[in-house]
């Protein structure tokens, strides 16, 4: 697949109307924070149902050995159909989560204000899930000197009944937005034909073809400067 313009100039900043609008991850790769660069406003998507085998709760990282692991925040025992955002920590979730954190190494052996603000995040009161997640999302957009603006869509009081794309409409809607920039996971969800008529543009990102497939470790090991000329770099669109 070839390449398109690159959409990200780190000189004249975000596109003005651009809007992007994903679920918050747990420390995701470096190609979700993509979305965050290539648009005006990010859309934390807390007033849908919570997957429980998705990211919004746990990352990838190196284990021990080496070896990918689980990295997983102690939630509660919840209904399926539970909403993000009204996710909650299971009794004696910091006690549970120091002993997964202890297990990782690597997260107390490196030194810089980055990797600092990260141990000082993951070692905080457990008070809200959505909290913590949106704190983890703009420590490291802060981080990295990605300057969207970071909303709820739990914020908008939209219509329940409003489901998949015509929930995401109506959200750009709301932010008066003229561009949707969706994740490449996107591709088979939704409509160009759709967006159109509401008089947006659909933009979906291209597979993330970046060194930093876990971002935790990442953030405790480099420079903040090359994870942002990665995350610029790999931030163009499908054609």
């Amino acid at each position: 697949m070839s390449r398109t313009i690159t959409r990200v100039d780190p000189q004249r900043g975000p596109r003005p109307g651009a809007i992007a609008v994903m679920q918050p991850y747990f420390y995701p790769y470096a190609g979700y924070f993509r979305l965050l660069a290539a648009v005006q406003t990010f859309v934390i998507f807390d007033d849908v149902q919570f997957v429980r085998r998705g990211r919004v709760h746990r990352c990838e990282v190196p284990g021990l050995a080496g070896a990918r692991e689980w990295l997983t925040l102690p939630l509660a025992r919840q209904p399926r159909d539970t909403l993000i955002k009204n996710l909650s920590f299971q009794v004696g979730a910091r006690e549970i989560f120091d002993a997964r954190l202890t297990r990782l190494p690597w997260l107390k052996a490196r030194r810089g204000l980055v990797a600092e603000r990260v141990r000082a995040h993951l070692h905080a009161p457990l008070e809200t899930v959505m909290g913590f997640l949106e704190t983890g999302l703009r420590l490291v957009a802060d981080a990295l000197q990605l300057p969207a603006q970071i909303v709820r869509s739990s914020e908008f009081g939209l219509d329940p009944a409003l489901r998949g794309q015509e929930r995401v409409i109506a959200l750009v809607e709301a932010l008066s937005g003229r561009i949707y920039v969706n994740a490449p996971g996107g591709v088979g969800l939704y409509d160009r034909d759709v967006f159109h008529r509401h008089g947006v543009a659909l933009e979906f990102l291209a597979p993330y073809d970046g060194v930093f497939k876990y971002m935790l470790p990442a953030l405790m090991n480099e420079d903040p400067a090359l994870l942002r000329e990665d995350i610029l770099r790999s931030t163009y669109m499908l054609d």
